[in-house]
């Protein structure tokens, strides 16, 4: 039986009163609007191999990004002046880097296809909805398995896996292995030896 739903009750958000005039996308309007035009139109008709052309778009519109990088046409950036990706780091298909706040990812990560890294999200108990932002930082080495969802203000320690479709909402310590829904680790990292 399902819940019956009331619509003669107040509603406790007014959002006539939101306000995110505060917020500093970082660029001026035209720039951002120019971003959003490239990224909508050439990203998706680059052809895969095309990541040096990819790296090379984001870099000019203010992202830092390492050697080696490579960043899938579908991924989707909202602020590249507010992202920082390490050498040799792979982005995967439909991963959406939210970047309201600032994102870090270290190098020889791996963030994998449909992963959702989110830095901004609102106020539960404001009656506005009033907007919040958090930066996120991934540390080096890290795999973000296939459709994770990373919560504003969470670190990943270096070396850490997260399983897929995790949501991490707390920060996870260096070489662990993690999961869940809340993600927690679960066992210590262990590498096999290589050689190169």
């Amino acid at each position: 039986m399902s819940p019956e739903i009331r619509t003669d009750e107040e509603a406790w958000l007014d959002l006539r009163t939101y306000d995110q005039s505060w917020f500093d996308r970082g660029r001026s309007n035209p720039i951002i609007l120019l971003w959003w035009l490239v990224q909508g139109i050439l990203f998706p008709l680059s052809l895969h191999q095309m990541d040096s052309f990819r790296c090379a778009i984001l870099r000019l519109f203010g992202a830092k990004i390492g050697l080696g990088v490579k960043i899938r046409p579908t991924a989707r950036v909202s602020y590249p002046w507010k992202v920082a990706i390490g050498d040799y780091t792979w982005i995967g298909d439909d991963v959406v880097i939210y970047s309201l706040d600032n994102v870090t990812i270290g190098s020889h990560c791996v963030i994998s296809q449909k992963c959702y890294l989110c830095t901004g999200s609102h106020d539960p108990g404001d009656r506005s909805f009033g907007l919040k932002t958090t930066p996120i930082l991934i540390g080096n080495g890290t795999w973000i398995a296939a459709d994770c969802f990373l919560a504003p203000g969470v670190k990943i320690g270096s070396n850490v896996v997260i399983g897929a479709r995790s949501s991490v909402f707390a920060d996870i310590p260096a070489q662990k292995v993690a999961w869940g829904s809340p993600c927690r680790p679960q066992y210590d990292r262990k590498m096999n030896s290589y050689s190169s």
